[in-house]
Order: structure tokens, then sequence, then C-alpha cells
């Protein structure tokens, strides 16, 4: 198992988009959402993956992550034991430096949510902020997609 250091913004505009160097879309859902844990089906445009995650440190910033890619077919079948409510959203890969921002567009019931993540090494890495970063959201549960595939953004007042 893997430790995940990751922080999270809001983007304010568009302007990632000129940086650009990947793009895919993902559909994902949930198998299990608890306090403690969760279970992810992701399914991209050529593979799946299941993801368990642990509950994230006090300060939001890390938990434990476990990934494995898995054959696509098979990903679409356990798509069929996830729980209501599912993420889809199209993926950017957007290099600052040394860094690889993950800017998500959401779609369907959370559309009009842009999320950027970037991971990091360790907890108190530099790195550098593009112009279209906004409002840290990092360890907000609100902004956690398995929150949002039970409470989409739309829903919110």
């Amino acid at each position: 198992m893997a430790l995940e250091i990751e922080r999270k913004f809001l983007v304010k505009n568009s302007d990632y988009k000129r940086s650009t160097f990947s793009s895919f879309e993902i559909k994902q859902g949930y198998i299990s959402t608890n306090k403690k844990s969760t279970v992810r089906i992701r399914i991209t445009d050529k593979k799946g993956f299941i993801t368990i995650k642990g509950k994230s440190n006090a300060s939001g910033l890390s938990r434990f992550e476990w990934e494995k890619e898995i054959p696509k077919d098979e990903a679409e079948t356990l798509f069929l034991l996830c729980e209501k409510g599912k993420i889809e959203k199209v993926r950017h890969l957007v290099k600052i430096d040394k860094h690889t921002f993950e800017v998500d567009e959401f779609l369907g019931e959370n559309k009009g949510l842009v999320i950027a993540e970037i991971e990091l090494t360790h907890e108190k890495e530099k790195f550098k902020k593009p112009n279209w970063l906004g409002k840290e959201v990092t360890g907000k549960v609100e902004y956690y997609n398995s929150n949002l595939s039970t409470k989409p953004f739309k829903s919110w007042t």
C-alpha cells in the first residue's frame, strides 16, 4: 500500500486547457464508501482500475491508497455492483515544472465543477501555482469524489 499525498484546488478559469498535454474521459463508481475506506471502480478510455483508499489524516493531505489495473471488461462488470451515484469527468493533464496537475472537469450531475489535484512526495513540498488555480479545498469532504457521487455539485445551494 502506498501513501497518497495530494492537494486539491478549485479552478478559476479555463487557461489550463492551453497547457494540457493529454485528456481522457473517466467514469467511476463506488462499491463501498464509509468513514474508514472507499472501494472505487474506475473506467477510462482503454483501462479499468480498482482502488482502495483509506481515511485521510487530520490535514486531509495524506491517506493510504492501493490501486490495481484490471481488464476493462472486468471493471465494467464490477461497475454494476457500485452504489447509486456515478462520477463522470474529463481529466486534463497539465505539466507545470516538475509536477503534473490533474484537472478534472466534471460532467453530469457535477457539471460546472472543475478541480485540480497535485500529488506530492511530502506534505510540505513546494510547487509552482499556475494563475488558473483557485481556492484550496484539500481535506474538504464535500469535494471528495466519493461524496460528489451521492451529493452532486448541482444539488448544492
